[in-house]
This record gives structure tokens, C-alpha cells and sequence, in this order.
């Protein structure tokens, strides 16, 4: 049977539209028609006013519910991110390890590669933070576990994972560019990340291939007007690049010019964390954000429903602008079918009022909540 969506107003691509309808079949989106034009013997689910977007995606957050992945590497660990993300109206994300050792990165492969043919459906696929990185700028990651990535390795965890990999964040300036090049006719989205790049650096790799930047401002060179450092370079390629839009990791003034630089390539990461008391990252939550017991700033304590609406209230964008910060580019750069309310695409939507309370999770055409 049909399904329609009504009495809501839907976010999609930049526009929001009054009056109409979203028809379902099955999982996909079958069209969007006037409220009028609504067929008879459909399923109407009214939705009271509230506006309707894509359902929100997160391609870097660690754990929750007290279960962190890096340390708790396990189903259950995948099955509470899920659950709860689920709940918040986050209906794809890539579960994150922080830099890690051989050992613990190559079992959360095996975890994930079972989990895959279990998950509700919201688990997309793992990223690798690490531990590809520079040590100069590894803000929270652990140093003892930072290392250059050779080709045999890089090849082991790819065969292991069979797919699961959906990204890694390295330092491409550290690497191999056979390395860079295996990594990426593989299908890995390739961030470059808590990386001390030049200006140079940065423009022969950005696109070059490496098509994203992971947490723009935090765990790279600041700029300077004697030595631009990296930063000027993203803001001259454009690759697809994520921000942790706290207020913390980045002050919304710079965040708000990084929008302004890199237009419809900035979106949304909650690079959110989960209270932990064991294992190498032990993370504190002290109010607004989680910190390591050294004080150093870790993750964040945002659900992607409050970076839109800090997009909205903080970066000063229109509403249907900071939707797409949270669906339409982070879809864009992982190739998926979702990120618009459009025929042809996963019927996968998130529901929230104007006071951003959320009303209702839609993933595969179902309503989850």
C-alpha cells in the first residue's frame, strides 16, 4: 500500500515546500504530489504542520550511550549507536574508531563486517580515524599509536573488511602516493585530516585525489597573513569538508567563513563522544563538551538535529540551507541515494517542528518513531 505524508512542510534541495504530499512505496519515494492530488486508499499519516527533511546523515561520531567503539568493540556497541541515532532522526552514519592499535582496529573490521548483515539499516559502513595521521596534530588521538601506513597493511584491512571500510581520515602528506592511490580505487572516501600540510601540500592533494577535509579549523595549521598554512588551499579547492558546529571546536565566526569559502562543500559532523572511565580514551563530559582527563578537548555532545539548528541560529542560513548541511553534501560525497525528498530516493526522512524538537524518524518507509 501507499503511503502519504501530509499536513507538513517539506525540506529538500535548498527549498521548502507548502501544501504538498510525499507518497511512499515500499522504501523508495514514489512522488511528491499536491495534497489534493493525494491517490484514494493510500495510508495518510498526518504530520500537523511539521516540516519533513531527508533524514540526517553523520560520517564521524564515536560511540553512545556510555559504549564507545574504539574501547567497547562490539555488536552491542553498534546496536545502542543505532538505537539512539535512530531516535534523534540520524537515519545513516559512519561509526568512527580514534587512532588505535593493529589489534583493536582489525577487530572492529571483524565487528562491523558481521554487524553489517544484522543493523537495523542506519549503520552505513566504518571510519577509520587514523592512525594515518601526523602526531604534530593529533589533538585527542593517542601517540603511541600513531604510525605511516604501508601498502600491506592498508591491503590486509581492506581485504578483511570486505567493504565495510567506508572511510579513512589520514595525513596525506605523510603517505605513499601508491598507498593514497590503493586506498582510493578501493571506493574509501579519503579525508585528509588532523594533518600539518602546507599550502602546496594542500593544493596537489586536495581533488588530487583526495576528495574531503575532516574537521576543518581543528588539528591543522591556523592560517597566518605571513604563512597562509593549509587552510587558504581548502578554501581554494573546495573538496567536501565537515565541521564539528559546537561553538567549541570551531567559534561560529570562523565557522560562519568557512560556509561563506566553501559554499554547498561544508557539512555537518556531530563528532560526538560518549562518557568513558577506561581504555585510551577516556572521555569526561563537563557540561557543554567532552574533554580528556588531561583537559585536552575530545568530542562533542551534539545530535545533528542541534548542528541544524545552529546552522540556523549561528551560521545564519536559511533553514533549507543548513538541512543540506546535515543530508544533501555528506550524501553527495558517500555516493548514497538519500539527502532530497524527491521521487527516486530512499525514503528515509526526519521530522521536526520549529522549535527543533523532533516528531518522527521514517528510515526505509517505515516510521521508526
Amino acid at each position: 500500500m501507499i503511503t502519504a505524508l501530509h499536513n507538513t512542510r517539506i525540506v529538500s534541495d535548498g527549498k521548502i515546500s507548502d501544501g504538498k504530499a510525499i507518497l511512499i512505496d515500499g522504501k523508495t519515494i514514489k512522488a511528491i504530489v499536491n495534497e489534493s492530488g493525494i491517490p484514494a486508499g493510500t495510508n495518510k499519516i498526518d504530520l500537523q504542520g511539521s516540516y519533513t527533511a531527508p533524514g540526517f546523515l553523520d560520517l564521524q561520531l564515536y560511540g553512545s550511550g556510555g559504549r564507545l567503539l574504539s574501547i567497547d568493540t562490539d555488536e552491542a556497541t553498534l546496536l545502542q549507536m543505532e538505537t539512539d541515532l535512530l531516535s534523534q532522526g540520524t537515519i545513516g552514519f559512519f561509526p568512527t574508531i580514534s587512532t588505535n592499535t593493529d589489534d583493536v582496529i582489525e577487530e572492529t573490521i571483524r565487528v562491523c563486517r558481521s554487524y553489517r548483515d544484522k543493523r537495523k539499516g542506519n549503520f552505513l559502513g566504518l571510519h577509520l580515524e587514523g592512525p594515518f595521521i601526523n602526531p604534530v596534530r593529533r589533538g585527542a588521538h593517542n601517540k603511541d599509536f600513531i604510525k605511516k601506513a604501508s601498502l600491506d597493511l592498508v591491503k590486509k584491512w581492506v581485504d578483511m573488511a570486505d567493504g565495510v571500510i567506508a572511510m579513512m581520515t589520514i595525513a596525506p602528506e605523510l603517505q605513499d602516493q601508491e598507498v593514497i592511490d590503493y586506498m582510493h580505487e578501493q571506493g574509501i572516501i579519503l579525508s585528509s585530516g588532523h594533518s600539518n600540510a602546507t599550502y602546496a601540500e594542500g593544493k596537489a592533494f586536495l581533488n588530487r585525489p583526495i576528495p574531503a577535509v575532516t574537521h576543518i579549523y581543528n588539528a591543522m595549521p591556523q592560517m597566518h597573513h605571513r604563512d597562509p598554512g593549509y587552510i587558504p588551499a581548502i578554501f581554494e579547492e573546495r573538496p567536501y569538508t565537515s565541521i564539528v558546529p559546537d561553538g567549541i571546536h570551531v567559534d561560529f565566526v570562523m565557522a560562519r567563513l568557512a560556509k561563506r569559502e566553501l559554499g554547498d562543500k561544508l557539512f555537518f559532523i556531530t563528532d560526538s563522544v560518549t562518557e568513558t572511565d577506561h581504555g585510551p580514551y577516556q572521555h569526561q563530559f563537563t557540561g557543554d563538551r567532552y574533554v580528556l582527563p588531561d583537559g585536552t578537548l575530545s568530542g562533542s555532545c551534539l545530535t545533528m538535529l542541534k548542528c541544524v539548528e545552529n546552522g540556523v541560529k549561528q551560521f545564519w542560513l536559511d533553514l533549507a540551507e543548513s538541512v543540506n548541511m546535515a543530508t544533501l553534501y555528506p550524501a553527495q560525497l558517500a555516493k548514497l541515494n538519500k539527502g532530497k525528498v524527491e521521487a527516486g530516493f530512499d525514503a528515509d526522512l526526519t521530522v521536526f517542528n520549529d522549535a527543533f524538537e523532533l516528531k518522527g524518524t521514517f528510515m526505509a518507509g517505515k516510521r521508526i518513531n
